[in-house]
């Protein structure tokens, strides 16, 4: 990261880098949870869900990548190995042991959830000091915010009697 670069984001890199490093290994997780989920999924709307699971699998690694890319401009470098990714996460890892479709749901909601207080917390941390983190985090949980609200409609569905 550059000097003047360095010097107006305003808070304590090697803090934020440790916060966003954090949110990289949940979001590798949260792939990986999807992606797996979307695979084995068994029960009511199948289909429907598999292919939601999978959307937010793509999505949870583009977030991901801007991470990356956001670390190493700050100077760091992300997590780099898969025991140190499970080791660094805020939000940990649900095995999808239960295929069953409505059980996924519930442990991605849960996931979901974690993820936007983890980008809370560090849009107030960055808030008025870092503006380039912040804009890139604020992005990230506006999708986090939509995935919360696309599986719990899903779950909702489930449950809502056929008439």
């Amino acid at each position: 990261m550059g000097t003047k670069a360095r010097e107006i984001a305003g808070v304590d890199v090697a803090g934020l880098l440790k916060m966003l490093n954090k949110a990289y290994a949940d979001e590798w997780l949260a792939y990986y949870q999807y992606w797996v989920g979307s695979k084995v999924a068994k029960g009511r709307m199948r289909g429907i869900i598999a292919e939601e699971l999978e959307e937010h699998a793509k999505e949870e690694l583009h977030h991901a990548d801007m991470l990356t890319e956001r670390i190493i401009t700050l100077g760091g470098s992300p997590v780099l190995s898969p025991q140190d990714i499970l080791k660094e996460s805020e939000c940990g890892y649900s095995t999808p042991s239960d295929p069953n479709t409505k059980v996924l749901l519930q442990q991605n909601i849960k996931g979901e959830q974690c993820a936007i207080e983890t980008y809370k917390k560090i849009l107030d941390h960055v808030e008025g000091k870092d503006p380039v983190t912040y804009s890139i985090v604020l992005e990230i949980l506006k999708e986090e915010i939509e995935h919360e609200e696309d599986l719990e409609a899903m779950l909702e569905d489930m449950s809502t009697p056929v008439k």
